[in-house]
């Protein structure tokens, strides 16, 4: 490695002891100390005003995010009436009690669920429920039910 036997700055000989001097470069004691505060200085200053102007240029060009889109399944049980927030809010009104009451009873007793049925790890059928006869739930899409449909109904 190239080591440097005179200052570039002043010309004076340079003593070369110690692994400090590699850190000075090509610079005398008297000539670091007095370029100590403006070399490093202004080069860091000139970095930090070059990284904040790509940073802003950057954000600036982005271009704008997608809107978001949440489609559902041709077969979703959800009605596709949007929702109106004024008559939700509303407690008072009788359509809303109505709708809680309906919603309280959802429950019934001629309700039918459906299990996913599919052989898990352990070997045995899936109890997860689904929405509909046949389909599987999100972990086992694709996989046959291991057990006849008639066993994968369950009426409350």
């Amino acid at each position: 490695m190239h080591r440097p036997n005179f200052c570039v700055e002043c010309g004076q000989r340079l003593a070369l002891t110690g692994w400090r001097t590699r850190l000075k470069g090509n610079l005398c004691n008297t000539c670091a100390y007095r370029m100590r505060n403006s070399g490093s200085a202004r080069t860091l200053a000139m970095i930090a005003v070059i990284v904040l102007s790509a940073f802003g240029l950057g954000r600036w060009l982005r271009p704008a995010p997608p809107p978001l889109i949440i489609q559902r399944a041709a077969n979703s049980p959800l009605p596709d009436l949007p929702v109106n927030p004024v008559s939700a809010a509303r407690s008072g009104d009788e359509k809303g009690n109505a709708a809680s009451k309906q919603s309280a009873n959802s429950g019934s007793v001629d309700d039918v669920v459906y299990l996913c049925g599919a052989r898990t790890q352990k070997g045995t059928p899936c109890r997860r429920r689904v929405h509909f006869a046949g389909e599987r739930c999100y972990q086992h899409k694709g996989m046959p039910a291991i057990v006849p449909l008639e066993k994968l109904t369950v009426k409350k």
